[in-house]
């Protein structure tokens, strides 16, 4: 009975790894990278090149390239193996429309917990009795019942 037991926390030891799970999200070292791009000199050849593809593209006035990465890892036994991040960094980039390199702006784990997040609320523009409401309720019943099927039962129903 004794070398069952031996033989148990054995199988459970042997399938323990003392390295920590880590996900990975994004561009690798990309606090390294950003440093080899030069603002009014680096172009979208050269971000692409030293960056790739951008996780976000948007278009202002300026072309705003986002790009993100993001490591977890498992927390502690003490909070059950919950994933605990342990490196968020995201760079901002907008390029003008010549396509050079005219801001960059990089945020780690630290910057993002002074930026304040605005908690106002709009509400919504409709109420129940106005035409858009009404339209997309007609439009809901037509997508859930296109031949009008449901209806004609309800007719012969009350039919009867």
């Amino acid at each position: 009975m004794n070398k069952l037991y031996i033989l148990f926390l054995f199988l459970i030891l042997s399938n323990c790894s003392f390295k920590p799970v880590v996900k990975h999200h994004g561009v690798h070292f990309l606090e390294k990278k950003q440093k080899n791009l030069i603002i009014n000199k680096s172009n979208k050849n050269d971000i692409t090149k030293f960056l790739g593809s951008p996780s976000t593209k948007s278009k202002f006035d300026n072309d705003v390239w986002i790009y993100i990465e993001r490591k977890q890892t498992q927390s502690k036994l003490k909070n059950l193996g919950r994933m605990k991040i342990y490196k968020n960094d995201v760079l901002v980039l907008e390029i003008d429309k010549y396509g050079i390199l005219k801001k960059k702006n990089f945020y780690n784990k630290e910057d993002m917990k002074e930026i304040k997040i605005v908690e106002a609320t709009t509400e919504s523009g409709f109420q129940k009795n106005s035409f858009i409401y009404d339209f997309m309720s007609s439009m809901r019943q037509k997508i859930n019942d296109p031949l009008g099927v449901r209806a004609k039962n309800r007719e012969k129903i009350s039919q009867r």
